[in-house]
């Protein structure tokens, strides 16, 4: 298998998530009243006729008689009441749904959202649950609907959507377009089947004027048309087949200014339709720890926007802005740069000065720049920006630093002289912009150009320059400073940075060497807790998962008290893998906010985090480092959880090796006493005394001789010491000769085949693949009713020949399909028919040696099924020439 066509483990990695949940479908319109609630209804209607579970978790009919006569046949899960300020309000019983547990539930309006007091604020979080719970979920939604879309729509029907549904959502679902064309869509709503009358009227100079469902409905096509090719490149990825645009990688700058949603959603659009992954860049300057609360929080909206859209965040202090993002371009090889510009300039990015755009687009070779235009807000905050960081001081320490020196050089003039005493003035500037900033700096070249001219040019005293040389002179002196001063500030703004981004980094490493040198849970846990604790400023716990659900294993304080929310929340983000809790969608009620240490394993632990403050857990500009910090600590568990599990393996693999040479030894010490058995019942069956009790004890010892057999053969592939000897073989005989063997078990019970005629040859060892057909039948016979028939049948698959056993006894336990064939392995009736358990394994390794596969099925009507699939290079080609 080459590079080419080799499949993408990652792919094959979120197959494999995928197991065990249930199925999406979306039915997705461009517009309210296109028929998307009465096609789900019809589908649930018709997967109920095919014998499907199904029943409707919410649907809204909006008084529309059609609707409703889809709902009335359809069992319907009572609402759930939450009273609301004195209103009683009806949502969708969520628990209700999980306990009735259908196939099938149909949930209208995912954008939905939920009355406060739900378990969740969005219906979509709901779905998600059920999803999680195996249950397939059909659903509606309308484009405008959309999280990435949500600018795009309002800015052509001027109506901002509040309820949004995260782009993730859409990524494993199936989506039904419903498209109805705009003249038949606005002849419903004149008739009054979408809205009443005076509504529609207003609804049609409005939101559904010609212009603007054409518009939604080119959305709903191309988005459409995004999911089939996401869903072709999956395919692709799993089949091992090259997909398209994933070179391709989306760079976004964000900020704490107005405007970063539109940014981050330009650049989600255009992620998804070049197929390539998003990187939120976050440059923290200097002058972000003097941002405005109002900065903070639009800061943190755009930061939890990109998260929610997949976007990876990234948070790189820095003194230059464009230096910055050029690096991280080289960084991550970035090809597609989304940044915003207002049209009249700006302090910040986003929206970037023009000055910035020109210098990203001149200095970054081979990425492409996409500059989204954007409207300044101006807020009057802004102004404090310009405040030092503790108000005054440094200005006041300036004036004091600059008339110290004008006192000292007033009394040294005369031993100096005048010449160097510009020059010395610089020494205070250069100090105040040093130990306070730019500012001081500036107020302090101010003063020191006055002073300067008072004190020390002529005439003394006075303001008034005579010469143009002192005038030169003193506007020299102001300049110099000024530029001294700004360098001097820029230089301990770096040196500041420099030393912050040395204490993380030192901070990561030691987190790191510590986590290394624990040796079990118990103490990465409290390493954890308590570096986290040290770094983030923040109370920190550890909880793993016990038989009723998490308990605390560390803390980085006292011993934490859990209320029922925040035992709740750390359940949900230990169960499901997300986060909860404070500052989350989920449980936000809860003082704690619970993040999952999850790995390809799993999710090991739970941390949580709470401000001693009462605001969020992890501050907007700690994020990025929160985020690596948590990575680590899961991959710390994760390390653990692999060294004990390749202990463990060790032990069974030791286990394993001594049992197989027991069984080995076993089956040759009785096959020698066996084969005397056999022989002396031959003997007595010649005689023709006590024939019955005669043939009993051949037919068991023949029997019991077969199964040992069975066992040392299966010991042997297992060790890898038995090549099968794989020759043309007809089923049709191998099935006869395996029925034939089976004529004593099955005297009295029925036995329908069912042959193909045009079944091909296939490569297969005969012996083992009549001891697997042989097992197979034995299993139906132990497990199925005397008066229920077994089934043999023979067929041409989709791949290749399939071999089914059908039986009609007590079927497979739910979730035991696969467990069933390990070894010593029984169903429910075991005790019963004395069944040993291996049969179904020796089944699968005779299978598996054959380049076969082996699968189990619970029958709708009771009972099992049995498949021994073929491949398609199993079956033997026969030329003309070989017939010849």
């Amino acid at each position: 298998m080459t590079e080419e066509t080799r499949p993408s483990p990652d792919a094959l990695l979120r197959e494999a998530e995928r197991e065990g949940r249930g199925t999406l479908k979306i039915f997705l319109g461009a517009a309210p009243g296109v028929g998307k609630t009465y096609e789900m209804l019809l589908e649930g209607a018709e997967k109920r006729e095919a014998g499907k579970d199904v029943v409707i978790g919410i649907v809204e009919t909006h008084g529309r008689k059609e609707t409703e006569a889809l709902v009335a046949p359809l069992p319907v899960v009572p609402r759930k009441k939450i009273v609301y300020r004195g209103q009683t309000l009806t949502e969708m019983d969520i628990d209700a749904v999980l306990e009735r547990r259908p196939q099938i539930v149909l949930v209208d309006e995912l954008a939905h959202t939920n009355a406060p007091g739900s378990r969740h604020p969005k219906r979509w979080q709901d779905i998600e649950e059920l999803l999680a719970a195996g249950i397939d979920v059909m659903t509606t939604v309308n484009i405008q609907h959309v999280e990435s879309l949500n600018d795009v729509v309002g800015s052509f029907t001027h109506v901002r959507v509040r309820e949004t549904v995260p782009d993730k959502v859409f990524e494993n679902a199936e989506i039904e377009l419903i498209d109805l064309p705009p003249e038949d869509l606005i002849v419903r709503l004149e008739a009054g089947k979408v809205y009443v009358p005076d509504q529609a009227a207003q609804a049609l100079d409005h939101f559904f004027s010609k212009g603007n469902l054409l518009a939604l409905r080119e959305l709903a096509l191309r988005h459409a048309a995004q999911y089939v090719d996401a869903r072709i490149k999956e395919h692709q990825s799993v089949t091992g087949k090259d997909g398209y645009g994933g070179g391709q990688r989306v760079l976004v700058a964000i900020s704490e200014a107005a405007g970063g949603e539109q940014v981050v959603r330009a650049a989600k659009r255009l992620a998804d339709a070049l197929k390539a992954p998003m990187i939120a860049l976050y440059v923290e300057t200097p002058s972000a720890a003097r941002l405005s609360d109002a900065e903070k929080t639009q800061l943190a909206r755009t930061l939890e926007l990109a998260s929610s859209l997949d976007a990876t965040l990234q948070s790189v202090p820095a003194t230059s802005v464009q230096e910055a993002i050029i690096a991280q371009c080289r960084e991550t090889r970035a090809t597609q740069l989304v940044i915003g510009s207002s049209r009249h300039g700006g302090r910040g990015f986003p929206p970037f000065r023009r000055s910035i755009v020109k210098d990203l687009i001149d200095r970054t070779s081979g990425v492409a720049v996409h500059v989204v235009p954007l409207a300044e807000e101006r807020r009057a905050g802004d102004w404090r920006r310009f405040l030092p960081a503790a108000p005054f001081t440094g200005d006041v320490v300036a004036l004091g630093a600059v008339g110290v020196t004008t006192l000292l050089l007033f009394f040294a003039q005369d031993w100096i002289g005048r010449g160097p005493i510009d020059m010395l003035y610089l020494v205070p500037v250069i100090a105040s912009a040093s130990f306070f900033g730019f500012r001081s700096g500036l107020v302090a070249a101010v003063a020191a150009g006055i002073a300067y001219n008072f004190f020390f040019l002529q005439p003394v005293y006075t303001f008034i320059i005579y010469g143009p040389a002192n005038l030169i002179t003193a506007i020299l002196l102001v300049i110099v400073a000024i530029i001294t001063g700004q360098l001097a500030a820029q230089a301990r703004a770096a040196a500041g940075l420099a030393m912050r981004s040395a204490r993380e980094n030192a901070a990561l490493a030691r987190f790191a060497t510590r986590l290394g040198a624990a040796s079990d849970t118990s103490e990465t846990a409290r390493i954890v807790c308590d570096e986290i604790r040290s770094i983030l400023v923040v109370q920190t716990m550890i909880l793993h998962g016990s038989g009723d659900g998490v308990k605390i294993t560390a803390s980085g304080q006292s011993r934490p008290e859990l209320s029922p929310v925040d035992r709740a929340a750390a359940e949900w983000a230990f169960e499901h893998g997300e986060a909860a809790g404070r500052g989350t969608n989920t449980l936000t009620a809860s003082d704690w906010q619970f993040r999952p240490l999850k790995t390809s394993l799993g999710t090991l632990a739970v941390l949580g985090l709470r401000s001693p403050s009462g605001r969020d857990a992890v501050p907007t500009e700690r994020a990025a480092q929160a985020e690596s910090l948590i990575d680590q600590a899961a991959l710390a568990h994760e390390r653990l959880k692999l060294e004990t599990d390749m202990r463990e393996m060790e032990v069974v693999r030791q286990r394993d090796s001594l049992r197989a040479a027991l069984l080995a030894s076993l089956s040759h010490d009785l096959r020698t006493p066996l084969t005397a058995v056999t022989a002396a019942a031959e003997a007595l069956s010649s005689s023709g005394e006590d024939a019955e009790l005669v043939e009993t004890v051949r037919s068991e010892a023949r029997r019991l001789n077969r199964f040992l057999s069975d066992l040392l053969d299966l010991t042997r592939i297992e060790e890898g010491a038995v090549t099968p000897d794989l020759q043309p073989i007809d089923l049709t005989d191998a099935i006869t000769s395996a029925v034939a063997d089976l004529a004593g078990p099955l005297e009295g019970r029925k036995l329908q085949t069912s042959i193909d005629p045009n079944l091909p040859l296939v490569r297969a060892d005969a012996v083992l693949l009549h001891h697997a057909i042989l097992n197979l039948i034995d299993n139906a016979v132990k497990y199925s009713p005397e008066e229920e028939p077994i089934e043999v049948v023979a067929r041409m698959g989709r791949r290749g020949p399939v071999i089914d056993v059908l039986d009609r006894g007590p079927g497979i336990p739910q979730g035991s399909e696969q467990r069933i064939f390990d070894r010593f392995a029984r169903g429910e009736t075991s005790d019963r028919t004395g069944g040993s358990g291996l049969g179904l394994a020796i089944v699968k390794g005779f299978s598996q040696a054959m380049g076969f596969s082996v699968e189990a099925a619970r029958r709708q009507r009771g009972g099992s099924r049995f498949t021994i699939r073929m491949p398609p290079e199993a079956i033997v080609q026969i030329s003309m020439e070989d017939i010849a």
